[in-house]
């Protein structure tokens, strides 16, 4: 197998494949689905014939969220299959040209189904089942039985990667990991379709971006907070016990004692509760910011009373 020198992506499609030559492989790769050997029939539908025909059986039920104390709605798959037929890619034309044979369809990231049959089967309750489904907190509504084909006659957009095996061309998933597309869109709305999610995902990265930084800013302006006011306590404690130090030089030990330990200058006057810490002045504690708390243990003030030394 000779791989075609072509690799298609949303940039480069293939249309024009259907001369001999291949020539322009820089167009959109386009056409109706065409039948290889046998076709699949609808199991439901009349006259209805087609390469892909995916069978789906989905139970639907209300389940009880006891979080939010609400009946949510729960779809489940039960069971689906999958059956595929060869078909190529012909022009749009009856008249003959060259095909494009389609492999592994199903590996597709976009394949467009249409839906030819969809019915739903209520379930039939009894009064007794009814009572254990509230107390079991599963209510089933009914099984929805759904038909998909891929229609011969349909219209596609392929995009993959191109390979010549002797007289035949193929069309397969990219082996560098590349999207796969088969899809009812033209070129130009498969290209604004991922063009836009694109877009959508650039938004919301910046916007994640942006949440992210100020997140980071504000943790960084309280750490840088918190390390100042730590750096300023111990600053104060310091500048305190320098002065505890001048003042038992100074005036002996006595005085030291009965000194208040904001001003070091006038007498102990308050008693603080609930610590009963006596360590401050009457101004000072009138100084002390709101929450007053007590400069020794930093526990709140709740109340103060006033020491009189006779």
């Amino acid at each position: 197998m000779k791989p075609f020198p072509v690799l298609l992506s949303l940039q480069v499609l293939a249309q024009g494949l259907f001369d001999e030559h291949l020539t322009d492989p820089s167009t959109p790769l386009a056409g109706v689905v065409r039948s290889v050997k046998e076709t699949l029939s609808s199991q439901f539908v009349e006259n209805c014939k087609g390469v892909v025909q995916r069978l789906t059986l989905q139970e639907h039920k209300m389940v009880w969220n006891r979080t939010t104390h609400l009946w949510n709605d729960y779809e489940k798959v039960i069971h689906q299959r999958t059956n595929t037929a060869p078909f190529d890619l012909a022009p749009a034309e009856d008249s003959a040209g060259v095909t494009v044979r389609v492999m592994k369809p199903l590996e597709a990231t976009e394949l467009s189904l249409e839906t030819v049959y969809e019915k739903f089967h209520p379930s039939v309750q009894s009064f007794t089942d009814v009572i254990g489904h509230y107390i079991s907190g599963e209510r089933p509504k009914g099984i929805q039985e759904t038909e998909q084909m891929l229609k011969v006659g349909t219209a596609l957009t392929g995009v993959g990667e191109l390979v010549l095996d002797n007289a035949t061309i193929k069309l397969q998933p990219p082996k560098q990991g590349m999207p796969y597309y088969l899809s009812s869109l033209d070129f130009e709305s498969l290209l604004q379709k991922q063009e836009s999610g694109v877009r959508f995902w650039k938004i919301l990265t910046v916007i994640f971006g942006v949440a992210t930084c100020a997140i980071l800013f504000f943790l960084l302006r309280r750490q840088y907070r918190q390390r100042r006011e730590r750096q300023r306590l111990r600053q104060m404690q310091e500048e305190f016990r320098q002065a505890q130090e001048r003042l038992a030089s100074a005036e002996g030990g006595e005085a030291l004692k009965n000194a208040c330990v904001v001003c070091l200058s006038s007498t102990k006057s308050c008693v603080f509760l609930e610590c009963g810490h006596v360590c401050s002045c009457h101004e000072c504690y009138q100084a002390l910011p709101e929450p007053k708390k007590c400069p020794i243990c930093r526990q709140g003030i709740t109340r103060m009373v006033p020491l009189y030394n006779s």
